[in-house]
């Protein structure tokens, strides 16, 4: 029983570690030949949007909405892609512990 409380205090240490590594980390999406450019959080909170002034056509807004989506989406699976690299080792240690979700 000590062993197995160890092994869980060790696994809460490293997810800890690793969401605060998520949070510290930053990902871009770009989208139109870094036309339009997204910034997340390794958490997936968007952070920045930037719009190359080239990007900007009052007669076609519906690209530029266009790119906007397709840079997010991009970043968002950047940090899904981070998020399963760093927490994809823990999670898979937690198996036995019949925690949902992992």
């Amino acid at each position: 029983m000590q062993q197995m409380l160890k092994q869980a205090q060790k696994m809460q240490q490293q997810i800890a570690a690793a969401q605060a590594e998520l949070a510290d980390a930053e990902l871009t999406g770009t989208a139109g030949g870094g036309l339009v450019t997204a910034t997340v959080a390794g958490t997936g909170e968007l952070k920045a949007i930037k719009i190359d002034p080239k990007a900007v056509d009052p007669e076609d807004v519906e690209t530029l909405e266009d790119l906007v989506v397709a840079a997010v989406h991009n970043a968002a699976e950047a940090a899904r892609e981070l998020t399963e690299k760093k927490m994809g080792p823990v999670a898979g240690g937690m198996g036995g512990l019949g925690l949902p979700g992992f």
